[in-house]
């Protein structure tokens, strides 16, 4: 999920314990006071039931502030759990590599090298090992772009593909896999870019991967006379509406785009902001409060 913190820039992670409605409430609200290109946030499900909010920040923001903010959103007791630390990038790998699980969507299987005999004979294993870039498959956005495209290829096999904010690859990675085809693919991070192309080549689809370094589609890999079959955007709401005239002239007539990185409360203003290019929700999925759509 990119087109916002980059996340080998983030020196302070705050974390907050509660539960599922105010892990929502507080994501939604957190995300539209903090500036994106400084800050990220993000609700996990833990195995125990509860939910941990983390707010990434670019720079040490005023603890007393995100403090106020956090009780206003969401009482005393949830801001009483608030721990703030500082985060290099070393620390967020090893954060990344916690609890690393296979995890499967529809014929894919995201794993670590360690998971490899989780593999049976009619996965499509893609390989990913947590790094500087948002992505490893374990975040519910992830996993719904996989289950989406998994959808899209049950219906026809797409000939030109784009990934608009391809993190780690894991996208494009799976669906040079599942089509044996050429993926043109793009972030804004260029270490992002790096380590899509790294774990492309882990994975054997190096030479099918054509990896550009821009925001949004501003590469010529990406609009130069493109017309794609289709176009995943795991990114977040604001972008994809910002992005939603540059990725339906991109779209070939009959394409279909699978957009991800915004939550549930997000669908109705990102599904208006399509409908005005005339692309309408074909499916729908709902992952640990994140949504993952199917337009056309």
């Amino acid at each position: 999920m990119r087109e916002g913190l980059i996340p080998h820039k983030v020196t302070t992670i705050l974390r907050l314990a509660t539960d599922q409605g105010r892990a929502r409430a507080l994501t939604e609200a957190l995300s539209e006071v903090f500036d994106p290109e400084n800050s990220a946030v993000a609700a996990f499900e833990q195995e125990s039931g509860a939910w941990l909010v983390e707010v990434y920040f670019a720079e040490a923001p005023d603890e007393s502030a995100v403090l106020s903010l956090v009780e206003l959103i969401a009482g005393h007791e949830v801001a009483r759990t608030a721990r703030f630390a500082p985060l290099e990038a070393k620390d967020w790998v090893a954060a990344s590599l916690e609890g690393l699980r296979p995890i499967r969507a529809g014929r894919f299987l995201v794993h670590g090298a360690h998971d490899r005999a989780a593999l049976s004979a009619n996965d499509l294993g893609i390989e990913i090992e947590a790094s500087l870039a948002f992505g490893t498959g374990h975040h519910g956005t992830t996993r719904g772009c996989l289950l989406a495209l998994d959808a899209v290829l049950k219906q026809g096999r797409p000939r030109r593909i784009l990934d608009v904010g391809t993190g780690t690859g894991v996208l494009a990675i799976a669906a040079a896999k599942a089509l044996r085809s050429e993926i043109v693919a793009g972030d804004i991070d260029p270490i992002a870019v790096e380590v899509a192309r790294d774990n492309a080549g882990l994975n054997g689809v190096r030479s099918r991967l054509r990896l550009y370094c821009a925001p949004g589609l501003r590469h010529e890999l990406a609009s130069r006379g493109a017309h794609f079959d289709l176009i995943l955007a795991n990114i977040l709401a604001r972008p994809l509406m910002r992005l939603a005239p540059s990725l339906a002239a991109a779209l070939a007539p009959h394409g279909r785009l699978i957009l991800s990185g915004l939550l549930e409360g997000d669908v109705a203003s990102v599904l208006a902001a399509f409908r005005g290019q005339a692309l309408y929700l074909r499916r729908r999925t709902l992952i640990e409060g994140w949504a993952t759509l199917i337009v056309g």
